[in-house]
Protein backbone atom coordinates (compact mmCIF):
# COMPACT_ATOMS: atom_id res chain seq x y z
CA UNK A 1 0.00 0.00 0.00
CA UNK A 2 1.21 3.67 -0.61
CA UNK A 3 2.32 6.23 2.00
CA UNK A 4 -0.62 8.15 0.71
CA UNK A 5 -3.03 5.22 0.61
CA UNK A 6 -2.03 4.13 4.44
CA UNK A 7 -2.55 7.80 5.70
CA UNK A 8 -5.77 8.23 4.06
CA UNK A 9 -7.19 5.48 6.61
CA UNK A 10 -4.77 7.04 9.38
CA UNK A 11 -6.92 9.99 9.07
CA UNK A 12 -10.51 8.33 8.00
CA UNK A 13 -12.58 9.43 11.73
CA UNK A 14 -13.86 12.53 9.84
CA UNK A 15 -14.93 11.01 6.69
CA UNK A 16 -16.85 8.08 8.56
CA UNK A 17 -18.55 10.75 11.23
CA UNK A 18 -19.41 12.68 7.85
CA UNK A 19 -21.32 9.51 6.30
CA UNK A 20 -22.91 8.70 9.55
CA UNK A 21 -24.33 12.13 9.59
CA UNK A 22 -25.69 11.88 6.13
CA UNK A 23 -27.50 7.98 7.12
CA UNK A 24 -28.52 9.11 10.48
CA UNK A 25 -31.87 10.68 9.46
CA UNK A 26 -33.12 8.02 7.58
CA UNK A 27 -35.98 6.07 8.76
CA UNK A 28 -34.71 2.32 8.98
CA UNK A 29 -36.45 -0.63 9.72
CA UNK A 30 -35.87 -4.80 9.59
CA UNK A 31 -37.37 -4.14 5.96
CA UNK A 32 -38.55 -1.51 3.90
CA UNK A 33 -36.91 1.83 1.73
CA UNK A 34 -34.80 3.08 4.82
CA UNK A 35 -32.97 -0.50 4.31
CA UNK A 36 -32.82 0.23 0.10
CA UNK A 37 -31.73 3.83 0.68
CA UNK A 38 -28.97 3.20 2.99
CA UNK A 39 -27.26 0.92 1.01
CA UNK A 40 -27.18 2.95 -2.10
CA UNK A 41 -25.80 5.40 -0.05
CA UNK A 42 -23.02 2.77 1.05
CA UNK A 43 -22.45 2.04 -2.40
CA UNK A 44 -20.95 5.22 -3.02
CA UNK A 45 -18.19 3.89 -1.57
CA UNK A 46 -17.61 0.02 -1.89
CA UNK A 47 -19.49 -2.33 -4.74
CA UNK A 48 -22.05 -3.91 -2.81
CA UNK A 49 -24.22 -6.39 -4.11
CA UNK A 50 -27.68 -5.90 -3.26
CA UNK A 51 -29.92 -9.09 -2.45
CA UNK A 52 -33.62 -9.31 -1.64
CA UNK A 53 -35.68 -12.03 -0.06
CA UNK A 54 -39.38 -12.22 -0.81
CA UNK A 55 -41.39 -12.23 2.53
CA UNK A 56 -42.82 -15.25 3.84
CA UNK A 57 -39.81 -17.00 3.14
CA UNK A 58 -38.64 -19.92 5.51
CA UNK A 59 -35.09 -18.89 7.61
CA UNK A 60 -34.44 -22.19 9.54
CA UNK A 61 -37.39 -21.79 12.59
CA UNK A 62 -38.70 -18.48 11.38
CA UNK A 63 -40.12 -16.64 8.72
CA UNK A 64 -39.32 -13.38 6.66
CA UNK A 65 -42.20 -10.63 7.51
CA UNK A 66 -43.82 -8.56 5.94
CA UNK A 67 -42.33 -5.58 4.14
CA UNK A 68 -43.22 -2.11 6.26
CA UNK A 69 -43.44 1.64 4.92
CA UNK A 70 -43.99 4.33 7.24
CA UNK A 71 -45.20 7.80 5.65
CA UNK A 72 -45.69 10.08 8.72
CA UNK A 73 -47.29 9.60 11.82
CA UNK A 74 -48.32 11.75 14.58
CA UNK A 75 -50.93 12.54 17.48
CA UNK A 76 -53.11 15.50 17.34
CA UNK A 77 -54.49 17.50 20.61
CA UNK A 78 -57.73 19.68 20.39
CA UNK A 79 -56.60 22.65 18.73
CA UNK A 80 -54.62 20.34 16.40
CA UNK A 81 -51.86 20.94 17.04
CA UNK A 82 -49.23 18.28 16.83
CA UNK A 83 -47.84 16.75 20.69
CA UNK A 84 -46.28 13.70 18.99
CA UNK A 85 -44.66 14.34 15.57
CA UNK A 86 -42.71 11.41 13.19
CA UNK A 87 -41.24 14.28 11.65
CA UNK A 88 -38.96 15.50 14.34
CA UNK A 89 -37.92 12.32 15.45
CA UNK A 90 -38.32 8.91 13.68
CA UNK A 91 -38.07 7.59 17.39
CA UNK A 92 -41.69 8.20 17.82
CA UNK A 93 -43.10 5.97 16.83
CA UNK A 94 -42.91 2.11 17.29
CA UNK A 95 -41.34 -0.01 14.71
CA UNK A 96 -43.45 -1.61 12.45
CA UNK A 97 -47.32 -0.34 13.85
CA UNK A 98 -49.97 -0.79 11.84
CA UNK A 99 -51.56 1.84 10.57
CA UNK A 100 -54.39 3.83 12.71
CA UNK A 101 -56.39 6.76 12.28
CA UNK A 102 -58.63 7.10 15.28
CA UNK A 103 -59.80 9.92 17.96
CA UNK A 104 -59.37 8.79 21.22
CA UNK A 105 -59.00 9.96 24.72
CA UNK A 106 -55.92 10.44 26.70
CA UNK A 107 -56.74 7.75 28.65
CA UNK A 108 -57.40 5.56 25.75
CA UNK A 109 -54.51 6.29 24.38
CA UNK A 110 -52.00 6.30 26.94
CA UNK A 111 -51.81 1.99 26.97
CA UNK A 112 -50.35 2.87 23.24
CA UNK A 113 -47.65 5.26 24.83
CA UNK A 114 -44.13 4.37 25.69
CA UNK A 115 -41.67 6.16 27.68
CA UNK A 116 -38.84 6.29 30.29
CA UNK A 117 -39.61 7.67 33.58
CA UNK A 118 -35.78 7.11 34.78
CA UNK A 119 -34.72 9.08 31.37
CA UNK A 120 -37.22 11.63 31.20
CA UNK A 121 -35.41 13.29 28.35
CA UNK A 122 -35.39 10.32 26.11
CA UNK A 123 -37.09 9.13 23.53
CA UNK A 124 -37.01 5.51 23.86
CA UNK A 125 -36.42 3.04 20.86
CA UNK A 126 -39.87 -0.16 20.91
CA UNK A 127 -40.36 -2.28 18.41
CA UNK A 128 -42.60 -4.87 17.39
CA UNK A 129 -42.17 -6.79 14.18
CA UNK A 130 -43.66 -10.03 15.21
CA UNK A 131 -46.98 -9.01 16.52
CA UNK A 132 -49.34 -6.51 15.19
CA UNK A 133 -50.01 -3.45 17.02
CA UNK A 134 -49.23 -0.11 17.38
CA UNK A 135 -47.89 2.46 19.19
CA UNK A 136 -45.84 6.13 19.95
CA UNK A 137 -42.67 6.84 21.73
CA UNK A 138 -41.99 10.13 23.69
CA UNK A 139 -40.26 11.45 26.50
CA UNK A 140 -42.02 11.25 29.57
CA UNK A 141 -42.06 14.75 30.00
CA UNK A 142 -44.01 14.94 26.77
CA UNK A 143 -46.11 12.45 27.93
CA UNK A 144 -46.58 14.42 31.38
CA UNK A 145 -47.66 17.49 29.91
CA UNK A 146 -50.68 15.43 27.60
CA UNK A 147 -54.22 17.27 29.33
CA UNK A 148 -57.22 15.31 29.27
CA UNK A 149 -58.81 15.57 26.34
CA UNK A 150 -59.44 13.95 22.74
CA UNK A 151 -56.46 13.42 20.64
CA UNK A 152 -56.42 12.00 17.12
CA UNK A 153 -53.72 9.13 16.52
CA UNK A 154 -52.68 8.84 12.82
CA UNK A 155 -49.87 6.51 11.39
CA UNK A 156 -49.52 6.69 8.06
CA UNK A 157 -47.65 3.16 7.37
CA UNK A 158 -48.25 -0.29 5.49
CA UNK A 159 -47.67 -3.84 6.16
CA UNK A 160 -47.26 -5.89 3.13
CA UNK A 161 -45.63 -8.40 0.87
CA UNK A 162 -42.31 -7.70 0.19
CA UNK A 163 -38.75 -8.27 1.08
CA UNK A 164 -36.27 -8.11 3.60
CA UNK A 165 -33.20 -6.15 1.83
CA UNK A 166 -29.14 -6.80 2.07
CA UNK A 167 -26.08 -6.27 0.98
CA UNK A 168 -23.26 -8.46 0.87
CA UNK A 169 -19.10 -7.84 -0.52
CA UNK A 170 -16.86 -10.90 -1.28
CA UNK A 171 -13.09 -9.50 -1.43
CA UNK A 172 -10.96 -12.78 -2.96
CA UNK A 173 -7.57 -13.42 -1.64
CA UNK A 174 -5.25 -16.17 -2.74
CA UNK A 175 -6.88 -18.66 -1.07
CA UNK A 176 -10.42 -19.79 -0.40
CA UNK A 177 -10.21 -19.67 3.79
CA UNK A 178 -12.70 -16.17 4.37
CA UNK A 179 -12.83 -14.06 7.55
CA UNK A 180 -15.94 -13.22 7.86
CA UNK A 181 -17.39 -9.43 8.49
CA UNK A 182 -21.12 -8.56 9.67
CA UNK A 183 -22.70 -4.86 10.49
CA UNK A 184 -26.70 -4.45 10.71
CA UNK A 185 -28.30 -1.53 8.91
CA UNK A 186 -31.91 -2.14 10.68
CA UNK A 187 -32.54 0.70 13.46
CA UNK A 188 -33.64 4.00 12.66
CA UNK A 189 -31.34 7.16 13.98
CA UNK A 190 -29.51 5.59 16.35
CA UNK A 191 -25.52 6.79 16.21
CA UNK A 192 -23.27 4.19 18.07
CA UNK A 193 -26.04 1.38 18.32
CA UNK A 194 -26.54 1.59 14.53
CA UNK A 195 -24.66 3.82 12.51
CA UNK A 196 -21.03 3.56 13.76
CA UNK A 197 -21.02 -0.59 12.46
CA UNK A 198 -22.16 0.00 9.24
CA UNK A 199 -19.77 3.10 8.36
CA UNK A 200 -16.61 1.10 10.43
CA UNK A 201 -17.24 -1.72 8.17
CA UNK A 202 -17.51 0.09 4.81
CA UNK A 203 -13.71 1.79 5.59
CA UNK A 204 -12.97 -1.00 6.70
CA UNK A 205 -13.93 -2.92 3.34
CA UNK A 206 -12.24 0.13 1.40
CA UNK A 207 -8.84 -0.60 3.56
CA UNK A 208 -8.84 -4.36 3.12
CA UNK A 209 -9.29 -4.13 -1.01
CA UNK A 210 -6.51 -1.38 -1.00
CA UNK A 211 -3.68 -4.00 0.10
CA UNK A 212 -2.33 -7.55 -0.44
CA UNK A 213 -4.03 -10.12 1.47
CA UNK A 214 -4.39 -13.86 1.99
CA UNK A 215 -7.46 -14.50 2.56
CA UNK A 216 -10.83 -13.77 1.17
CA UNK A 217 -13.19 -11.16 2.74
CA UNK A 218 -17.60 -12.16 2.84
CA UNK A 219 -18.92 -9.14 4.21
CA UNK A 220 -22.49 -8.18 4.97
CA UNK A 221 -24.73 -5.20 5.82
CA UNK A 222 -27.77 -7.14 6.99
CA UNK A 223 -30.83 -6.69 9.42
CA UNK A 224 -30.41 -7.52 12.81
CA UNK A 225 -31.89 -11.13 13.52
CA UNK A 226 -33.45 -11.97 10.98
CA UNK A 227 -31.14 -11.06 8.57
CA UNK A 228 -28.38 -13.38 9.79
CA UNK A 229 -30.48 -16.09 10.03
CA UNK A 230 -31.55 -15.30 6.34
CA UNK A 231 -27.99 -15.14 5.28
CA UNK A 232 -27.06 -18.35 7.16
CA UNK A 233 -29.71 -19.99 5.78
CA UNK A 234 -28.90 -19.49 2.27
CA UNK A 235 -24.70 -19.50 2.80
CA UNK A 236 -24.26 -22.03 6.26
CA UNK A 237 -22.54 -24.64 4.48
CA UNK A 238 -19.87 -22.37 2.59
CA UNK A 239 -19.66 -20.32 5.56
CA UNK A 240 -19.12 -23.57 7.74
CA UNK A 241 -16.09 -24.88 4.95
CA UNK A 242 -14.35 -21.03 4.68
CA UNK A 243 -14.55 -18.95 7.32
CA UNK A 244 -11.55 -18.89 9.58
CA UNK A 245 -12.37 -16.19 11.75
CA UNK A 246 -15.39 -13.49 12.07
CA UNK A 247 -16.11 -10.18 13.36
CA UNK A 248 -19.74 -8.74 14.27
CA UNK A 249 -19.56 -5.18 13.83
CA UNK A 250 -21.62 -2.90 16.20
CA UNK A 251 -21.58 -0.21 18.97
CA UNK A 252 -17.80 1.36 17.99
CA UNK A 253 -18.23 5.39 17.92
CA UNK A 254 -18.24 6.51 21.27
CA UNK A 255 -14.58 7.80 23.27
CA UNK A 256 -15.49 5.30 25.82
CA UNK A 257 -13.29 2.19 26.50
CA UNK A 258 -13.59 -1.28 24.51
CA UNK A 259 -15.03 -3.73 24.55
CA UNK A 260 -14.33 -7.53 23.76
CA UNK A 261 -17.00 -10.29 23.62
CA UNK A 262 -16.27 -13.26 22.74
CA UNK A 263 -17.75 -16.51 20.38
CA UNK A 264 -19.39 -19.56 22.36
CA UNK A 265 -16.11 -21.28 22.16
CA UNK A 266 -14.15 -18.48 23.25
CA UNK A 267 -10.59 -19.52 21.68
CA UNK A 268 -11.08 -19.25 18.20
CA UNK A 269 -8.59 -17.07 15.79
CA UNK A 270 -10.89 -14.29 15.88
CA UNK A 271 -10.87 -14.45 19.75
CA UNK A 272 -7.31 -14.77 19.96
CA UNK A 273 -6.30 -12.12 18.01
CA UNK A 274 -8.56 -9.16 19.11
CA UNK A 275 -6.83 -10.07 22.84
CA UNK A 276 -3.64 -9.54 21.52
CA UNK A 277 -4.62 -6.07 19.89
CA UNK A 278 -6.41 -5.17 23.15
CA UNK A 279 -4.27 -6.63 25.86
CA UNK A 280 -1.23 -4.88 24.08
CA UNK A 281 -2.32 -1.44 22.98
CA UNK A 282 -6.07 -1.00 25.16
CA UNK A 283 -5.17 -3.10 28.41
CA UNK A 284 -8.30 -1.12 30.26
CA UNK A 285 -10.81 -2.46 27.94
CA UNK A 286 -13.71 -4.67 29.34
CA UNK A 287 -14.02 -8.37 28.77
CA UNK A 288 -17.46 -9.38 28.72
CA UNK A 289 -18.68 -13.59 28.41
CA UNK A 290 -20.74 -15.13 25.66
CA UNK A 291 -23.45 -15.07 28.43
CA UNK A 292 -23.50 -11.47 27.32
CA UNK A 293 -24.49 -11.92 23.90
CA UNK A 294 -27.49 -9.92 22.71
CA UNK A 295 -26.36 -9.16 18.69
CA UNK A 296 -25.53 -11.23 15.65
CA UNK A 297 -23.28 -13.46 17.72
CA UNK A 298 -26.08 -15.61 19.01
CA UNK A 299 -26.70 -16.95 15.32
CA UNK A 300 -23.54 -17.17 14.03
CA UNK A 301 -22.20 -18.81 17.22
CA UNK A 302 -24.95 -20.78 17.60
CA UNK A 303 -25.07 -25.10 17.86
CA UNK A 304 -24.72 -26.44 14.50
CA UNK A 305 -23.57 -22.95 13.26
CA UNK A 306 -20.29 -22.57 14.94
CA UNK A 307 -19.15 -20.08 13.45
CA UNK A 308 -15.70 -18.38 15.12
CA UNK A 309 -16.97 -14.85 14.87
CA UNK A 310 -16.14 -12.31 18.15
CA UNK A 311 -17.33 -8.90 18.80
CA UNK A 312 -14.76 -5.72 19.65
CA UNK A 313 -16.58 -2.59 20.25
CA UNK A 314 -16.44 0.45 22.10
CA UNK A 315 -19.07 0.76 24.92
CA UNK A 316 -20.84 -2.38 24.29
CA UNK A 317 -25.16 -2.62 23.36
CA UNK A 318 -27.12 -2.69 26.29
CA UNK A 319 -24.25 -1.30 29.30
CA UNK A 320 -24.70 2.01 28.46
CA UNK A 321 -27.25 4.86 29.37
CA UNK A 322 -28.10 5.91 26.09
CA UNK A 323 -28.47 2.69 24.43
CA UNK A 324 -31.76 2.30 22.69
CA UNK A 325 -33.06 5.91 23.25
CA UNK A 326 -32.79 9.15 21.13
CA UNK A 327 -29.69 10.07 23.41
CA UNK A 328 -27.87 7.72 20.70
CA UNK A 329 -27.59 10.69 18.95
CA UNK A 330 -24.77 12.30 16.46
CA UNK A 331 -23.23 13.78 20.01
CA UNK A 332 -22.19 10.76 21.47
CA UNK A 333 -20.53 9.43 18.30
CA UNK A 334 -16.85 10.89 17.69
CA UNK A 335 -14.38 11.38 14.13
CA UNK A 336 -11.56 9.75 17.01
CA UNK A 337 -14.17 7.12 18.51
CA UNK A 338 -14.66 5.50 15.04
CA UNK A 339 -10.71 6.22 14.16
CA UNK A 340 -9.86 4.27 16.78
CA UNK A 341 -12.69 1.31 16.24
CA UNK A 342 -11.43 1.21 12.91
CA UNK A 343 -7.54 1.14 13.88
CA UNK A 344 -8.54 -2.07 16.26
CA UNK A 345 -10.13 -3.88 13.72
CA UNK A 346 -7.97 -3.48 11.20
CA UNK A 347 -5.25 -4.07 13.52
CA UNK A 348 -7.08 -7.47 14.15
CA UNK A 349 -7.79 -8.11 10.85
CA UNK A 350 -3.67 -7.23 9.78
CA UNK A 351 -3.21 -9.88 12.72
CA UNK A 352 -4.93 -12.84 11.32
CA UNK A 353 -2.99 -11.91 7.74
CA UNK A 354 -0.25 -12.18 9.89
CA UNK A 355 -0.62 -15.51 11.71
CA UNK A 356 1.22 -18.66 10.67
CA UNK A 357 2.80 -21.35 12.42
CA UNK A 358 6.81 -21.31 12.32
CA UNK A 359 9.21 -24.29 12.75
CA UNK A 360 12.76 -23.96 13.74
CA UNK A 361 15.21 -25.38 11.19
CA UNK A 362 18.23 -25.10 13.43
CA UNK A 363 19.35 -28.04 15.23
CA UNK A 364 21.15 -26.27 18.38
CA UNK A 365 21.63 -22.55 18.91
CA UNK A 366 22.01 -20.35 15.42
CA UNK A 367 25.23 -18.36 15.60
CA UNK A 368 23.58 -14.83 15.04
CA UNK A 369 26.91 -12.96 15.04
CA UNK A 370 27.66 -14.13 11.06
CA UNK A 371 23.97 -13.44 10.05
CA UNK A 372 24.29 -10.04 11.24
CA UNK A 373 21.31 -10.37 14.06
CA UNK A 374 23.97 -10.03 16.96
CA UNK A 375 23.59 -6.50 17.98
CA UNK A 376 26.29 -3.99 18.32
CA UNK A 377 28.06 -3.60 21.94
CA UNK A 378 27.10 0.09 21.86
CA UNK A 379 23.55 -0.47 22.05
CA UNK A 380 21.75 0.50 25.59
CA UNK A 381 21.06 -3.64 25.90
CA UNK A 382 23.17 -5.80 23.85
CA UNK A 383 21.25 -8.93 24.42
CA UNK A 384 17.67 -7.84 24.31
CA UNK A 385 17.61 -8.07 20.49
CA UNK A 386 19.23 -11.49 20.60
CA UNK A 387 16.91 -12.61 23.44
CA UNK A 388 14.21 -11.69 21.66
CA UNK A 389 15.43 -13.99 18.61
CA UNK A 390 16.36 -17.15 20.62
CA UNK A 391 13.06 -16.75 22.36
CA UNK A 392 11.13 -16.29 19.19
CA UNK A 393 13.27 -19.74 18.03
CA UNK A 394 12.95 -21.55 20.85
CA UNK A 395 8.99 -21.95 20.64
CA UNK A 396 8.77 -21.61 16.84
CA UNK A 397 8.52 -25.82 17.35
CA UNK A 398 5.85 -26.46 14.46
CA UNK A 399 2.97 -25.92 17.29
CA UNK A 400 2.60 -22.50 18.06
CA UNK A 401 2.02 -19.41 15.99
CA UNK A 402 2.64 -16.31 16.50
CA UNK A 403 -0.15 -15.36 18.94
CA UNK A 404 1.00 -18.36 20.99
CA UNK A 405 4.39 -16.67 20.59
CA UNK A 406 3.92 -12.93 21.26
CA UNK A 407 2.22 -14.69 25.13
CA UNK A 408 4.64 -16.71 26.03
CA UNK A 409 7.87 -14.59 25.34
CA UNK A 410 5.90 -11.36 26.28
CA UNK A 411 6.58 -9.17 23.12
CA UNK A 412 3.56 -7.81 21.58
CA UNK A 413 2.35 -9.61 18.89
CA UNK A 414 3.21 -6.64 16.41
CA UNK A 415 6.75 -6.68 16.83
CA UNK A 416 6.95 -9.99 15.60
CA UNK A 417 6.21 -9.81 12.05
CA UNK A 418 9.12 -8.16 10.73
CA UNK A 419 11.14 -10.41 13.08
CA UNK A 420 9.71 -13.53 12.02
CA UNK A 421 10.19 -12.16 8.17
CA UNK A 422 13.66 -11.47 9.43
CA UNK A 423 14.79 -14.78 10.76
CA UNK A 424 12.84 -16.65 7.12
CA UNK A 425 14.89 -14.88 5.21
CA UNK A 426 17.81 -16.45 6.76
CA UNK A 427 16.77 -19.34 6.73
CA UNK A 428 16.14 -19.94 10.43
CA UNK A 429 12.59 -20.70 10.10
CA UNK A 430 9.48 -22.14 7.75
CA UNK A 431 5.89 -21.87 7.96
CA UNK A 432 4.37 -24.92 8.80
CA UNK A 433 1.98 -25.82 5.99
CA UNK A 434 -1.53 -26.27 6.96
CA UNK A 435 -3.98 -28.27 4.54
CA UNK A 436 -5.69 -25.69 2.25
CA UNK A 437 -9.61 -25.77 2.57
CA UNK A 438 -11.56 -27.32 -0.17
CA UNK A 439 -14.69 -27.00 -1.01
Amino acid sequence: MSVTAESDFANAGQKMYELLTELFPIARSLTGDGVRQTLQILQRSIPLTVHEVPSGSRVFDWTIPDEWSIRDAYILDEHDRRVVDFRDNNLHVVGYSVPVDRVMSLEELQPHLHSLEDQPDAIPYVTSYYSKRWGFCLTHRQRQSLREGQYRVVIDSDLRPGFLTYGELLIPGTTREEVFISTYICHPSMANNELSGPVVTTMLSRWIASRPRRYSYRIVFIPETIGSLTYLSRHLDELKRNVIAGFNVTCVGDDRAYSYLPSRAGDTLADRAALAVLRDNHPEFIRYSYLDRGSDERQYCSPGVDLPVASVMRSKYREYREYHTSLDDLSLVSSAGLQGAFTVLHECLELIEENRIYLSTNQGEPQLGRRGLYPNLGTKNPHRQANEILDFLAYADGSNDLIDISSIIGVPVWRLYSLAQTLEAEGLIKERQTPEIRG
